[in-house]
């Protein structure tokens, strides 16, 4: 039996750690200055999920496939669940006020509803927010 996961942690690579760093202050992210060097950050999303950022070299050393291109394609969306609408639009607002991209129209499903932006090094991320009350019994 495979043991229960207690964390995670998304490791993300960028060209510039410091600029990665101060768009995610912007955003209200915090970081552990423990697993930060001029190599790396762990980026606080919650108390069990955390999201690595590595510059690319460092990135490199993982693995023995090229980096993806995430401004030119897309390996994963990293989706964030909050509190509200007005949370969503906050988070929205603060990422494009630091820099990032927002892709695409807003989702407005009634019962969820989201938007996305693009960071810096041109990763997705999907906040959402959705009231599990109002789901209707039959998603289309």
């Amino acid at each position: 039996m495979v043991q229960k996961v207690k964390q995670i942690f998304v490791n993300l690579p960028v060209k510039n750690l410091d600029k990665s760093i101060e768009f995610f202050k912007k955003l209200g992210f915090t970081f552990n200055p423990q697993f930060t060097d001029q190599n790396a950050t762990c980026m606080i999303i919650c108390d069990n999920i955390f999201a690595m950022l590595l510059v690319e070299p460092f990135f490199k050393t993982f693995t023995t496939k090229e980096i993806s291109d995430a401004a030119k394609s897309v390996e994963v969306i990293n989706a964030l669940a909050v509190g509200s609408k007005l949370d969503v639009d906050n988070m929205i607002k603060a990422a494009l006020s630091a820099g990032g991209v927002e892709p695409r129209p807003v989702q407005d499903h009634g019962w969820m509803y989201g938007r996305a932006f693009e960071d810096l090094d041109g990763h997705l991320w999907e906040v959402f927010y959705m009231d599990e009350t109002q789901m209707p019994k039959e998603i289309k």
